[in-house]
């Protein structure tokens, strides 16, 4: 399974539990200081994995998990044309 993170860099306060918690290294601290003066987390270069351990941590909610993991998605209702959107639902 892969994935990506989406961090709101303004409403970080880079207290570095998500990175701690990361398993792959996919979060860094940013040598670069929000409107606030705080050091935020930012997504780093390597694979995330989508576990999603760095958002559960995350004492102010500012972490967006995102997967791309096609075998959990299954299509429950959509038009024959493939070129439209279809309604989807995750797998439990």
């Amino acid at each position: 399974m892969s994935g990506r993170i989406t961090i709101n860099t303004e409403r970080c306060k880079g207290c570095g539990l998500c990175v701690a918690v990361c398993p792959r290294n996919s979060i860094v601290i940013s040598k670069n200081s929000n409107g606030n003066g705080y050091f935020p987390a930012q997504a780093a270069d390597t694979d995330c994995t989508g576990c999603a351990a760095c958002a559960i941590v995350c004492p102010d909610a500012v972490i967006e998990v995102h997967r791309d993991d096609p075998a959990n998605i299954k299509t429950i209702a959509g038009p024959k044309n493939k070129s439209r959107v279809s309604l989807v639902e995750e797998k439990a």
